[in-house]
């Protein structure tokens, strides 16, 4: 689920004017863009048994699933917004949404856990250019006046695509549709694929390139790249290999490989190119302080993921069941959002640790219901926990990223913006592999007749490994700007 779309840069693109009475239209085109990458995000949580059931592979391959995806959005973030600057915004959007449609039917066609894995990797990459462009083309949709409710559109149906999305997976793998199975998660997005490329093809302004000789930064870009998945392979893959040394070497070289890309940005801006980030933001306590709030707390909302794989391989849940379960916490989120965003302003760094101690408290909720009711657990006995956790997380989820700026100089918005937007994806990449791991590796390990019992384990230790993650972000917090800032285009 990306939070922030990831702003272009400074340089300004020449647009041709889009007729108004067509602009909502165009604009459909913007959302149901972010909408197929928040629906491929989520509906992951429903299919992933199901997949494994069918095409066999390691409980780590579910993992690679979802971190392949997310591994590949966050590296491909940090250029995304330029590649719209250098080819024209719609053209970057029409590449992005095509590119995104194809590899989702090739996703539906996998035969193997491995060849779905790789279409989630290119399928992140194509997000990854259809993404950044949204907010930028709803500038140039809309007058400055219209503009406040076409976001003000924007956000509510993300929130309920996330409370939607897992129960359409849900009911898409439960109809079982022509004997599609699982594989319907992915088909369903080339309707919506080809409405999205026709309406834009047909309805968005044309953007031409920005003037100036704009880059891509290709070898900071491989250098990120090769750093993130040093540090996140060993995390997804140890426990199943053993933990030989060379993984244990890998996870340690990530730290330098990470500090050279920093390192290697500075120097890149000296000579005069354009980098990915601006070196500056490596220095400011506040925006570094950020920055790990934003990884330990997007990566504790991957814990959400444990949940969903407990009710289907513990309990045995149907996917749409466990949709059905999990849907008390995408409503509470979805009224958090609501509250925070008319509450911002006024209480700022205040609603995350608010925030925080409610997705604790519905955490720990979850914890000792299951401890009292074991394998017996009813749908309704997750209720209550599943809306305050939910609430809390959708309660710093909105001025999140507006606080984390609150220091940021304004020509340095665009690269701060971008690279939360990359780190988001890290922490739920880190999150899957971390939690996730301690998930599987009690699942895995168990018997057939003790798997139920392990599922439930393991789903109590990543519980409380997630509320420590929460407890570290709420610390943290405190190192962050006390208000939000203001007049920023999200």
């Amino acid at each position: 689920m990306t939070a922030i779309a990831v702003l272009p840069s400074s340089s300004t693109a020449a647009v041709e004017t889009a007729p108004r009475a067509r602009r909502w239209l165009a604009f459909s085109a913007v959302i149901t863009a972010s909408v197929m990458d928040l629906l491929d995000s989520t509906v992951m949580n429903v299919a992933a048994p199901g997949i494994r059931a069918d095409l066999g592979g390691s409980y780590a391959s579910l993992q690679w699933m979802a971190a392949g995806y997310t591994m590949a959005l966050a590296v491909l973030l940090l250029v995304g917004g330029r590649l719209g600057d250098m080819v024209g915004r719609k053209q970057a959007l029409l590449i992005g949404v095509g590119g995104f449609t194809v590899i989702s039917f090739l996703c539906g066609l996998a035969v193997s856990s491995e060849m779905l894995i790789a279409a989630r990797v290119v399928q992140g990459a194509f997000a990854a250019i259809m993404l950044p462009q949204g907010f930028g083309l709803a500038r140039d949709l809309f007058d400055p006046d219209e503009r406040a409710k076409a976001f003000g559109f924007f956000g509510p149906v993300m929130g309920l695509s996330a409370v939607v999305g897992p129960i359409i997976g849900g009911t898409l793998l439960d109809a079982d549709l022509l004997g599609t199975g699982w594989r319907a998660i992915f088909l369903v997005n080339i309707p919506v694929g080809i409405f999205t490329f026709v309406v834009a093809a047909k309805c968005l302004p044309n953007t031409r390139p920005a003037d100036g000789k704009i880059s891509l930064d290709i070898p900071g870009l491989l250098i990120a790249g090769a750093g993130l998945v040093a540090l996140v392979y060993p995390l997804v893959q140890g426990h199943e290999i053993g933990w030989p040394l060379w993984s244990k070497a890998l996870l340690v070289a990530s730290v330098p490989v990470l500090a050279g890309f920093g390192a290697y940005q500075s120097r890149r801006q000296r000579s005069g190119a354009t980098p990915l980030i601006e070196p500056r933001l490596l220095r400011s306590r506040s925006y570094l302080s950020g920055v790990l709030f934003a990884v330990v707390f997007f990566g504790a909302m991957a814990g959400t993921f444990v949940l969903g794989m407990f009710l289907q391989v513990g309990l045995g849940y149907t996917p749409i069941h466990a949709s059905l379960a999990m849907a008390p916490w995408a409503f509470g989120a979805l009224i958090g959002s609501a509250v925070s965003g008319m509450a911002m302003q006024k209480y700022g760094r205040k609603l995350l640790h608010i925030g925080l101690a409610l997705m604790a408290i519905g955490l720990t909720g979850l914890y000792g219901v299951l401890a009292l009711t074991g394998l017996n657990v009813g749908h309704w006995d997750l209720v209550a926990p599943n809306l305050i956790g939910g609430a809390g997380m959708g309660m710093v989820f909105v001025p999140l990223f507006d606080i984390i700026l609150g220091g940021v100089r304004d020509k340095e918005v665009g690269s701060a913006t971008g690279m939360l937007g990359s780190l988001e994806q890290v922490g739920i990449a880190l999150g899957i592999a971390v939690i996730g791991t301690i998930f599987m590796g009690k699942v895995a390990d168990a018997e057939p007749a003790t798997r139920s019992a392990a599922a439930l384990d393991g789903t109590q230790t990543a519980l409380l490994a997630t509320v420590g993650g929460i407890a570290l972000a709420f610390a943290v917090g405190f190192l962050l700007p006390k208000t939000a800032r203001t007049g920023v285009e999200h």
